[in-house]
C-alpha cells in the first residue's frame, strides 16, 4: 500500500518523502519515480522509535522543506500477534500482543506528533491514517491487529477535534480503511503452500460482496483526496473502501 501511496502522490505532482527502516527495499521505487519525471527521497526512520522520527524531522527543518500532508502507513500484522487455531484463547502471546497493538497505534501517534509539528504553520496540512476493516469487525486470530487498529480510529476522532480547537481548520486528520488487500504480511494467511486459497480466504471473499481482493491502487483516489483541498470540510472520518465487507450482514 505504501508504495502505491508513493506513486499516486508523485503521480499527483507532490513531492513525497519515504520513511522507513531499510533504504535498499525504497531504492527500486524512488528509482521509478525519478524515470516517471517525479522526485521522491528516503529518510531513515523507525515509527516506533521516536528518536529516529525527531532527527529525520531536523533534517527536512533544516534542508527548509514545508510539510503539507502526513501518511500514516506503517503498521499490519506481526506474527506473534497472530492467535494459531489450536492455542487455548487464555494461553495468548500476550506480547505478541502487545507488539502488534504499539506497532499499528504508537507507530501513529509517535508520528504525528513529530511531524505533525511540520503543519501548524499558515498553511497547515492533512494528516492520512491508515485503519482497517478490523477494527470495526473484529476477526479472528489477529487480536493485537484489531485492537490497534480499533484504538486508532478512536484516536483519529479525538485528535480531529483537538486539533481543529487549537489550529481551526488549518489541519486535517482522517483515517482510510481498507478490506483485504493481498500483501506480504497477509499472504501466509491466504495463500497455502499450493498456492490455494486458504479456508480463511475464502470466508473473506463469501462476506465481501464484491467477491474478490482489492488491489493497492484503489485506495489512491481516496488518499488524494483526503490529501487534498478538495477535503477541506472534512475531518474525523474513516473512509471504508473494503467491497462492502463491512456493511454485509451475510444473509
Amino acid at each position: 500500500m505504501g508504495r502505491e501511496f508513493v506513486r499516486a502522490i508523485s503521480a499527483a505532482h507532490g513531492t513525497a518523502i519515504v520513511l522507513g527502516r531499510n533504504q535498499s527495499k525504497a531504492t527500486e521505487l524512488l528509482v521509478e519515480i525519478k524515470e516517471a519525471g517525479g522526485f521522491a527521497f528516503f529518510l531513515k526512520a523507525d515509527v516506533e522509535d521516536i528518536d529516529s522520527l525527531i532527527l529525520a524531522r531536523r533534517n527536512l527543518e533544516k534542508d527548509g522543506f514545508i510539510l503539507h500532508g502526513l501518511v500514516n502507513a506503517a503498521g499490519g500484522n506481526v506474527p506473534e500477534g497472530i492467535v494459531p487455531p489450536d492455542r487455548d484463547v487464555f494461553d495468548i502471546d500476550l506480547e505478541g500482543v502487545q507488539k502488534a497493538m504499539n506497532l499499528n497505534t504508537m507507530g501513529t501517534i509517535n508520528a504525528v506528533q513529530v511531524f505533525g509539528k511540520m503543519l501548524t504553520g499558515r498553511e497547515g496540512g492533512s494528516i492520512v491514517n491508515i485503519s482497517s476493516v478490523s477494527a470495526q469487525r473484529p476477526l479472528t486470530r489477529v487480536l493485537g491487529y484489531g485492537m490497534g487498529k480499533a484504538a486508532l480510529d478512536n484516536y483519529t476522532k479525538w485528535m480531529a477535534v483537538e486539533i481543529a480547537k487549537r489550529y481551526g481548520d488549518r489541519i486535517r486528520i482522517n483515517a482510510i480503511a481498507p478490506g483485504f488487500f493481498l500483501s506480504k504480511q497477509n499472504e501466509k494467511l491466504l495463500i497455502d503452500e499450493k498456492g490455494n486459497w486458504t479456508s480463511r480466504a475464502e470466508s473473506i471473499l463469501q462476506h465481501t460482496p464484491f467477491q474478490r481482493f482489492g488491489k493497492a491502487s484503489e485506495l489512491t483516489a481516496a488518499l488524494i483526496w483526503l490529501l487534498s483541498d478538495q477535503s477541506s470540510f472534512v475531518t474525523g472520518m474513516n473512509i471504508g473502501i473494503d467491497g462492502g465487507f463491512t456493511i454485509n450482514s451475510g444473509v
